[in-house]
């Protein structure tokens, strides 16, 4: 099934405002999807940039999500657990929660993708997108991405 996600700060395939970029204050943005599939028991997001120079950059890993989530409030906070339960991994910057894009030259793509999974996974917080990856595999019910662009002045 494909989950709908979106933005309220910039279109898919638009610009992504210098807000949520290394350039401004480097917050994750607001975003919002769609009803998730029936028996939806956690849900993920990835965020990363395939563009970057030496290979796909992870930008945000977000897991375990109540499956009753409709949205991300922009800023959220760079913990390891948030007061809902969701953990957050560990970034291609080595840090915890959201980095926003920086890239060195060009325009890079940054891919904010979501899973429905049938499940919470039993991971760590500080796990990496592979960790992530190889815990969702055989329980994703339903997904979908949302493509922001960055260029930095």
């Amino acid at each position: 099934m494909d989950i709908k996600i979106t933005s309220s700060a910039f279109e898919h395939e638009g610009l992504i405002p210098p807000k949520y970029t290394c350039d401004g204050a480097d917050i994750s943005p607001p975003l919002q999807w769609e009803a998730v599939p029936e028996g939806t028991g956690s849900i993920a997001l990835i965020c990363d940039d395939p563009d970057a120079p030496m290979g796909t950059f992870v930008h945000w890993v977000l897991f375990n999500l109540p499956a009753d989530t409709k949205e991300l409030a922009e800023n959220i906070p760079t913990d390891r657990v948030l007061p809902n339960g969701a953990k957050q991994g560990i970034s291609g910057f080595r840090r915890i929660g959201y980095g926003g894009p920086c890239p060195p030259s060009g325009t890079h793509r940054y891919f904010f993708k979501i899973y429905a999974l049938d499940t919470e996974l039993d991971l760590a917080p500080g796990a990496g997108k592979p960790d992530l990856l190889n815990a969702m595999e055989g329980h994703i019910l339903g997904q979908g991405e949302l493509i922001g662009k960055y260029k930095r002045q």
